[in-house]
């Protein structure tokens, strides 16, 4: 029992002190990517400790040997030896429960989300072939509108849309890096990341950890966004197209320049950008891989330290 209640504890451990300390975090504003990857690691780590443990409450640990036949014998026996009362198969029953709940509650979800997504951009694509008429000078499609709306839909039939307030309201240099804004999360698919924070907010609603994981990442991912616009788009002038798009309300299912974000990104624009270097953004890609390793490495102690101390010899 010591392995699943390890598991949980590190599960709770992460999910009430880890967005506490990166929420707390100025770096992550820095450098976006980096952020978005360290409250991807605490999901994905919160979420395969909570699986781990039915895992290790359904199976009992066994030895880690190199000889297949040992192997499975062990297995067996250890079993056998768990099942055979009915505390231990309550247990196992149990354990094996949750770790199916839990994923085919994240997967459903996950899959809801994903067709949920692709069905309302087709409808919206349809509508806009029938209203849009194409821009002369970009890659994008520009419907008679008043207000000031430009996003992205993602996917196979990826496209930019553009209200006539928006070409309007921004001149070529506010629009270019628009353009550009947009182009970044279409290249990179940022659709993708939010639907599965969206999925695990929407598995598991009383999870805090997940829900602030959504809400920030949405946020990084616009501040990602801006950064790629600003390799070649002077930042003031972005901030300043964010300012006069920051009413606007896209449809459902998209990616908008715009949006609840756009104050603090704009701050954040107007200030001096510091991009981390090289060895903090090193020490930050270790610690979440560390943080998602930490449950199967809690899993697979056990055994190793039953293979070296000789319960089962290991076979070379």
């Amino acid at each position: 029992m010591t392995t699943p209640i390890t598991l949980a504890a590190f599960a709770v451990l992460v999910a009430t002190l880890g967005p506490w300390l990166l929420r707390s975090s100025a770096w992550l504003d820095r450098s976006p990517r980096l952020g978005i990857l360290a409250w991807q690691a605490l999901s994905l780590s919160t979420l395969i400790a909570v699986v781990l443990a039915g895992v290790a409450l359904a199976v009992p640990a066994v030895p880690f040997t190199g000889d297949l036949a040992a192997l499975l014998s062990a297995c067996t026996a250890a079993l056998r030896a768990q099942y055979v009362t009915p505390g231990g198969a309550g247990v196992s029953v149990t354990g094996a429960v949750l770790a199916v709940t839990v994923l085919a509650r994240t997967g459903y979800c996950l899959g809801v989300g994903l067709v949920t997504a692709g069905r309302d951009r087709r409808r919206l694509l349809n509508a806009l072939t029938l209203i849009a008429r194409r821009h002369e000078g970009c890659d994008a499609l520009v419907v008679d509108d008043s207000a000031a709306v430009a996003y992205c839909l993602p996917g196979r039939r990826e496209q930019i849309v553009l209200t006539s307030g928006v070409l309007a309201a921004l001149d070529d240099d506010q629009l270019a890096a628009v353009l550009a804004h947009e182009r970044a999360h279409l290249r990179e698919r940022h659709d993708l990341v939010l639907t599965a924070t969206a999925a695990l907010q929407r598995a598991f609603p009383r999870v805090r950890a997940f829900r602030d994981a959504h809400t920030a990442t949405t946020r990084l991912i616009e501040m990602l966004a801006d950064d790629v616009a600003a390799r070649r788009n002077d930042r003031l002038t972005i901030a300043t197209a964010l300012v006069r798009l920051a009413e606007a309300s896209t449809p459902a299912a998209t990616l908008g320049a715009g949006g609840s974000t756009s104050v603090a990104r704009v701050r954040r624009l107007l200030g001096p950008g510091h991009p981390l270097g090289a060895a903090h953004s090193a020490l930050v890609a270790l610690a979440a891989a560390i943080l998602i390793a930490i449950p199967f490495a809690v899993v697979a102690a056990p055994a190793v330290m039953a293979a070296t101390a000789g319960l089962c010899p290991i076979d070379f």
